[in-house]
C-alpha cells in the first residue's frame, strides 16, 4: 500500500465550530448489542457503514457515523457509503450481529466487515477485510472516519489525537462521556477536524491528501484514520470504545484489539442464543420465514438498557435523521409507555414472560404522582414530550391483568401493584373519556382507539381491584365503563352523510370528534385540525377524517367483528385509507394525515403526505382473525412480512408513490420514517401467536363476555365540570362526579320544587352523587348548582341537563 504523504503537523484545526450537526439516515439495515452489563453499546447499520452508536444507555447516541474513505494518488476518492453497493446479512437467525459486503460501483475495490459488540467491555467491534478488484492493495489507501455526537448532540464535541500506552488512538468528548478509535494494523496518520471545514472527507476529496490536526475543540466535529493495510496485511479490527476518560476509553480499546474477535463473537452469539432459547416455536412458513421470526426477537430486545429493568425504546433511529439536528434530542430513541406495552405483548406471545413482568414493573416506577404515565419519557422517567394521552393511562392496567390471567403475576403479586392500579384508574375516571392526545399524538376529543383502551382497561382493572378486596372500587370503575361503551357510537358515529350514502352504508365510525367543556360534540358536526398539514390546509370536517383505528373496538372486545357499524366502517376504511403495493395491501393511518415525506420524496419536516403504516396491516390481520377468516389473515402476514426491509426490518412508513431511486424511495419499500419501529415487530409476534392460536392474542376477555355475550348495558349517565354533557336518555339516572365534598341542590319542574343529594364519601378522588331521574320523559329539564361543603359557599351557577330520546343504532350482530 502506498504511504501517506507527509504533512506537518498542525497544533489545532482551523474551521470551527464547523457546520452544523446533521444525524444520518434512519432506515436501518442491521442494529445489535450484546447482551451483558458488561457492554452498553449499541449499534445501528445503514449504507454499509456503522451510524449512530449510543452509550451507556440505549437513548444516549453518541456518534452519527463511522465509515471508509478510499485513496490512491492518482487522485481517487471513494467513499464507501456512497459510492458502492451494499448487502447486509445477519451471521445467524436471530443474532443481532451483521456481515456487510460493499462492493465500489466502479469495481475498484470490495470491502467486508462483520460488526458486533464485544460482550467484556463498553467496545464495538469491526472486522474489516479490504480488497482491491482493480490494481493491488498497496495501490490504495483506506481511512476510517468517525463523526462523534457526544451526548445526543452534534455541537460542544471535541476531538483529538493520541496514544494510550504508546498505542495510538482517535478521542473524542462531551458532556461528561469520552469515545476512543483504535486500529488492530495501528494508525500511520490521525486528524482531528470540523465537519465541512476540516474533517477528513474535505481534506481527501478535494486533495487526496489528510493534514494531521492534533485537536479540534468545542464543535461539531470528526476524527480520521488511516489504517495501515498492506500486501501482506488485508484486515483489521477496529476498536470503538467509551468510557468516563480518556484513559479508560484507551484501555478499553486496547484490551479489546489484544483480546480478539474471535472470543468476542462467540460470547456474543451464546448470549443471543441463552435468550432466544426459550421462544415459543411460531416459525410461520412464506417470504421470511423463520427468519422475521428470529428477527423480531430480537429486534424487542435489543432495544433494551440493561442499567433499567424492563424499558425499551421506540426504535434506534430518527426519523428523516439525515435532515434533523440538535434540536431533536429524543428521536425514537424514547420510552412510550403505548409502544412498551405493545412490546411487551411481543414478549408474552413468544413466551418471554419475564420480560413482560419487567416492563410491567418499570412502568410501576415511572407513573407520575397523579396516576397517568407521560406521552415519553428518557429511561430514568424524566418526561420528553408533556401530553396526556388517555389510552397511555390504560394500557399498563391491561398489561397487568394479562400477567395476571397467565399466572405470572399471583395474587400477593397484586398486592404490590395496588397503588399504581388505584392511582390509575383514579385518574381515568377523573379525566376520561375525552383524551388529550389520540395515539398519533395530535388530537383533542373522543378517539374510538382511545375509548376501547380506556374502557377495557377499566373492566380489567375491576377485576384487579376485585382480587384486593376493593369491591367499591371494582364496582365504580365497572359501572363507568359501562357507560363510556354505551356512548362510544354518539360520540364517534356519524350517520347519513355524503359518504355514507354514496356507500349505501348507514354510517361509520370517525377518526375522532372533538369536544368541549360543555358536551360531546356530535360527529356529524365539528370539525378536527390535522397538525401535520400546512397551516393554509385549515381544518377539516369531523366527519371527513376516518381512521383503521376504530378497529380497536373489535380487537379489544367491545364490539363484535360483524357488528353492523364496524361492517360498515371497514368499508370506507378500505374506500379511502387501503394502499395497493407489491406486497398487498398497507393501510394509512388516517385521512389527510400529513406525517410522511413531500409529494417529491422531501423528507418531513413538519408538514407532507402520511403513507401506509405495515403495522396497520397486522392490525387489519387481526380484526380479520377475529372475524374467523383465518385464511385472509394468513394472507395479510405475508404482506405484513414483505414490508420488512432488506436487512429483515419492518419499517414504520413504506413508500406509497412512484419510485424515487435518487432518493432510495421504491414502491413498497421503506420510506424515510423510522425503521425498525418496535412496535410493528411486536404486532408481527403477536399475528404469528394469533394464527397459532386461531384467535386474537391480546384481545382482553372482560369486554367480550359483558358485552357481546352478556349486553350489559349502562343504568347512568355522568356529568363532570370537565365533561358537562347536556342531554341524558330517558330511562338512565344521572350520575355528577365532583372534585370536594358537596350537597347538590336539583329540580325536574322548573325550580317550582327543590331536593337535596349529597355525595357519597370520596372514592378514586371523587365525590360522587346520583340523581334519581331514570322516570323522567324527555323534554325533562334537569337544573342543579351545589353548595361545598368544606369551602361553605355556592357555586353561584346554575347547570341543566335535558332528557332527550337517542335515535336507534343498528343492532349488532352475532
Amino acid at each position: 500500500m502506498s504511504s501517506e504523504p507527509v504533512l506537518s503537523a498542525t497544533s489545532v484545526a482551523p474551521g470551527a465550530p464547523g457546520i452544523a450537526g446533521r444525524w444520518t439516515s434512519s432506515a436501518k439495515s442491521g442494529l445489535g448489542t450484546a447482551l451483558s452489563a458488561a457492554s452498553p453499546v449499541w449499534f445501528t447499520l445503514s449504507h454499509g457503514i456503522v451510524n449512530e452508536v449510543y452509550h451507556p444507555r440505549v437513548d444516549l447516541a453518541c456518534t452519527r457515523d463511522l465509515g471508509l474513505l478510499v485513496t490512491r494518488d492518482d487522485g481517487y476518492f471513494s467513499e464507501e457509503k456512497r459510492h458502492a453497493a451494499h448487502a447486509c446479512h445477519w451471521l445467524h437467525d436471530g443474532i443481532p450481529a451483521f456481515h456487510l459486503e460493499n462492493t465500489a460501483h466502479d469495481g475498484a475495490y470490495a470491502i467486508d466487515k462483520t460488526v458486533l459488540t464485544d460482550p467484556r467491555r463498553p467496545v464495538l467491534l469491526q472486522k474489516i477485510r479490504f480488497r482491491a478488484l482493480a490494481g493491488s492493495i498497496a495501490d490504495y489507501r483506506v481511512h476510517a472516519l468517525l463523526s462523534p455526537h457526544l451526548v445526543n448532540a452534534g455541537a460542544d464535541n471535541s476531538a483529538w489525537t493520541g496514544h494510550y500506552k504508546g498505542f495510538p488512538m482517535l478521542f473524542a468528548s462531551g458532556k461528561g462521556q469520552f469515545l476512543a478509535l483504535a486500529s488492530s494494523l495501528p494508525w500511520a496518520a490521525m486528524s482531528a477536524g470540523y465537519v465541512g471545514q476540516s474533517d477528513g472527507w474535505h481534506q481527501l476529496s478535494e486533495t487526496g491528501r489528510l493534514e494531521r490536526y492534533e485537536r479540534a475543540l468545542d464543535g461539531n466535529v470528526a476524527l480520521t484514520g488511516l489504517i495501515g493495510f498492506g500486501p501482506q496485511e488485508d484486515t483489521a479490527l477496529l476498536a470503538l470504545a467509551f468510557g468516563a476518560s480518556e484513559a479508560e476509553t484507551g484501555y478499553h480499546a486496547l484490551a479489546s484489539l489484544q483480546d480478539g474477535y474471535e472470543g468476542a463473537a462467540r460470547a456474543y452469539v451464546a448470549g443471543w442464543q441463552a435468550f432466544q432459547r426459550d421462544l415459543l416455536p411460531l416459525e410461520s412458513g412464506g417470504r421470511k420465514g423463520a427468519h422475521l421470526y428470529r428477527a423480531s426477537t430480537a429486534v424487542l430486545g435489543l432495544h433494551r438498557s440493561l442499567a433499567f429493568r424492563g424499558p425499551a425504546v421506540a426504535s434506534l433511529s430518527i426519523p428523516w435523521g439525515f435532515n434533523k439536528g440538535d434540536d431533536d434530542l429524543g428521536g425514537y430513541h424514547l420510552v412510550w409507555p403505548r409502544d412498551l406495552v405493545e412490546t411487551a405483548g411481543g414478549y408474552l406471545a413468544c413466551g418471554l414472560t419475564e420480560n413482560a413482568l419487567e416492563i410491567l414493573g418499570y412502568l410501576r416506577t415511572i407513573q407520575e404522582e397523579d396516576g397517568h404515565w407521560p406521552q415519553n419519557a428518557w429511561l430514568d422517567g424524566t418526561p420528553y414530550w408533556t401530553g396526556v394521552q388517555m389510552d397511555e393511562c390504560g394500557f399498563p392496567l391491561l398489561l397487568l391483568d394479562a400477567l395476571h390471567r397467565m399466572g405470572t403475576l399471583t395474587g400477593e403479586d397484586l398486592a404490590g401493584y395496588l397503588p399504581m392500579v388505584e392511582r390509575a384508574v383514579a385518574y381515568l375516571l377523573q379525566n376520561g373519556p375525552v383524551t388529550g392526545e389520540d395515539r398519533w399524538e395530535e388530537d383533542a376529543g373522543y378517539s374510538p382507539f382511545t375509548l376501547a383502551v380506556e374502557i377495557a382497561a377499566l373492566l380489567a382493572a375491576a377485576d384487579t381491584l376485585e382480587a384486593c378486596g376493593r369491591a367499591a372500587g371494582a364496582a365504580l370503575a365497572r359501572e363507568t365503563a359501562d357507560c363510556w361503551n354505551e356512548q362510544i357510537e354518539r360520540w364517534t358515529y356519524v350517520r347519513d352523510n355524503g359518504t355514507a350514502r354514496a356507500l349505501s352504508i348507514d354510517g361509520y365510525y370517525v377518526r375522532i370528534a372533538a369536544a368541549d367543556t360543555a358536551d360531546a360534540a356530535s360527529p356529524n358536526h365539528g370539525f378536527v385540525p390535522i397538525k401535520n398539514r400546512p397551516p393554509e390546509s385549515g381544518t377539516y370536517a369531523t366527519d371527513a377524517i376516518v381512521s383503521p383505528d376504530a378497529l380497536a373496538l373489535v380487537r379489544f372486545g367491545l364490539r363484535a367483528a360483524d357488528d353492523p357499524r364496524i361492517l360498515a366502517t371497514v368499508k370506507v376504511i378500505d374506500a379511502q385509507l387501503c394502499a395497493a403495493l407489491p406486497q398487498g395491501p398497507v393501510w394509512y393511518r388516517y385521512s389527510e394525515d400529513g406525517y410522511g415525506e413531500k409529494a417529491d420524496g422531501d423528507p418531513f419536516d413538519g408538514t407532507g403526505i402520511g403513507r401506509p403504516w405495515p403495522l396497520l396491516t397486522g392490525e387489519r390481520a387481526h380484526y380479520e382473525i377475529a372475524a374467523g377468516r383465518l385464511d385472509r389473515a394468513g394472507d395479510l402476514l405475508e404482506t405484513f412480512a414483505a414490508c420488512a426491509g432488506p436487512g429483515g426490518l419492518l419499517p414504520e412508513q413504506v413508500w406509497d408513490g412512484e419510485d424515487l431511486p435518487e432518493r432510495e424511495l421504491l414502491r413498497g419499500g421503506p420510506s424515510g420514517s423510522a425503521m425498525p419501529l418496535v412496535w410493528a415487530h411486536a404486532e408481527y409476534i403477536k399475528l404469528l401467536r394469533s394464527l397459532k392460536d386461531g384467535r386474537v392474542f391480546d384481545m382482553p376477555p372482560q369486554g367480550p363476555r359483558r358485552y357481546l355475550r352478556d349486553a350489559t348495558g349502562s343504568a347512568i349517565r355522568i356529568w363532570r365540570f370537565n365533561n358537562r354533557i347536556r342531554e341524558i336518555p330517558p330511562g338512565k339516572a344521572l350520575r355528577l362526579d365532583l372534585t370536594a365534598a358537596a350537597t347538590l341542590r336539583w329540580s325536574a319542574d322548573g325550580w317550582t320544587s327543590v331536593q337535596e343529594s349529597r355525595t357519597a364519601a370520596p372514592l378514586f378522588g371523587l365525590h360522587s352523587v346520583t340523581l334519581p331521574v331514570a322516570d323522567l320523559p324527555a323534554g325533562t329539564r334537569i337544573a342543579f348548582t351545589f353548595f361545598w361543603t368544606e369551602a361553605q359557599h355556592w357555586e353561584g351557577e346554575d347547570f341543566a341537563v335535558e332528557v332527550v330520546a337517542e335515535p336507534e343504532a343498528p343492532s349488532a350482530v352475532g
